[in-house]
């Protein structure tokens, strides 16, 4: 019988310390690093190149973000995993991050248990968000004295269906992105509505305006 094929991965920051920092985490978890690089433009010439596994990606980079390298990736019809990291906390960028085609979204002062943990979620199918963003007010806004914000009701994928919509997708468009079919879209859709009482795309979309989650218009 064949052995298992070894989990490939490719690194992208522009400072060598952190790359070499999560090669030696890979490397300690049996993963094979098949290159390093700290630019935008080189991580996406490697990733389509080498095509590994997973591909963890700075989120501020030279020459192009690690958003527009996976919006150009997922364009390109990469289905490489792909992860950011990041410092920022602010619910746009990491919406941002998921609206390209992030598979994860991860802090830089996170556990690195956080990484081996996201790598297990999102290669089954999953898409993951640091926990610690919970409290940051992504799938939560929890305040005292405040009700409870109905988009902590989401799941992953629901919130993730949500910003494509509100965002000017349509069905069949959000389904291949997402490699998955228009049936399952609308599924989606009509259960984040149900959660978040809304009954039409224009609600959703004013529902979106309200809380700073969208940033174009959607007609009718």
């Amino acid at each position: 019988m064949p052995e298992p094929a070894q989990t490939t991965v490719v690194l992208a920051d522009d400072h060598a310390i952190v790359r070499e920092g999560f090669a030696a985490l890979c490397t300690n978890h049996g993963m094979r690093v098949l290159g390093q690089c700290p630019d935008g433009p080189a991580a996406m010439e490697m990733i389509a190149s080498l095509k590994p596994d997973f591909a963890i990606l700075d989120l501020h980079m030279p020459g192009m973000t690690g958003v527009e390298v996976i919006r150009k990736l997922r364009a390109a019809g990469s289905k490489v995993k792909l992860m950011i990291l990041s410092i920022s906390r602010e619910d746009a960028t990491v919406m941002e991050a998921l609206r390209a085609g992030a598979d994860a979204y991860l802090l830089k002062d996170g556990p690195v248990q956080h990484v081996l943990d996201a790598m297990r979620f999102i290669r089954d199918g999953g898409v993951y968000v640091s926990p610690f963003l919970h409290g940051a007010g992504l799938f939560t806004r929890v305040e005292r004295g405040l009700p409870e914000d109905p988009l902590a009701a989401l799941s992953p994928r629901e919130m993730e269906v949500f910003s494509h919509l509100v965002n000017g997708l349509r069905a069949k468009d959000i389904a291949e992105l997402l490699d998955i079919s228009p049936k399952t879209v609308d599924t989606y859709r009509a259960s984040l509505m149900r959660k978040l009482n809304v009954h039409d795309l224009v609600g959703l979309v004013k529902f979106a305006i309200e809380r700073n989650l969208t940033s174009t218009s959607v007609e009718r």
